[in-house]
């Protein structure tokens, strides 16, 4: 019988469904995000607007975990969280993240470097707005990141704000909104055969301009 170690030293795979020249690349970084956000959403890939984004705590150690993208308009990546959690406290200390999209089933990564900023208040409150109440509620009663005595505390939180705003609208909590990621680098990792991968990065020169290079795998 094999070993979980055995397994991980063993398991492996070839990649070799698609390729990523420059010939093939947009000149435009966007465009070719846009292109492979939608290629994920055509593959019906569950999840497929769920990126890894890392912060730096207060120690300096890096912290990752998934959100969920809600928007690209204005060359930004948008995503909404709790602005007293580990993370909003992170990003209002540390504006520098980085995001990571991967896509297993079209063996594809992006990785996204840039500066984080909170988005317009009003644009938190439309969004806000579209979610189901049921997940509105949840943004009052959780206080995210929180040490909580056990499960039954944060069910007791949502029925107290669900008695509290019974027949009435739920309204954004003042500690929960968007932040846009604004990026200043781009990679595009397509799996080749014999982990002979492409990588492709764009990175901004100085005046603001996105420029094109090849990585080595």
């Amino acid at each position: 019988m094999k070993s979980n170690e055995d397994d991980l030293k063993n398991t492996r795979r070839d990649y070799n469904r698609q390729i990523l020249l420059e010939d093939h690349a947009a000149a435009d970084p966007w465009k070719q995000f846009a292109a492979w956000l939608e290629d994920a959403r055509n593959e019906n890939i569950v999840d497929y607007n769920a990126f890894n984004l890392a912060t730096i705590d207060d120690h300096g150690f890096p912290q990752v975990r998934v959100v969920l993208l809600r928007d690209t308009g204005s060359n930004s990546l948008t995503f909404f969280t709790n602005y007293n959690s580990d993370k909003g406290k992170q990003l209002n200390a540390t504006n520098k993240v980085c995001a990571n999209f991967y896509w297993s089933q079209m063996e594809r990564q992006v990785r996204i470097v840039g500066i984080v900023e909170k988005v317009k208040p009003a644009d938190s409150d439309a969004y806000f707005a579209s979610r189901p109440r049921e997940s509105q509620l949840a943004a009052w009663a959780s206080v995210q990141s929180a040490v909580i005595r056990n499960r039954e505390e944060l069910e007791a939180n949502l029925a107290k704000y669900d008695k509290e705003f019974e027949g009435k609208e739920v309204p954004r909590p003042e500690n929960w909104g968007g932040y846009r990621i604004m990026p200043r680098l781009f990679e595009f990792w397509q799996g080749r055969p014999y982990r002979l991968h492409d990588r492709i990065v764009y990175r901004l020169d100085a005046d603001f301009a996105w420029f094109m290079e090849r990585l080595s795998p």
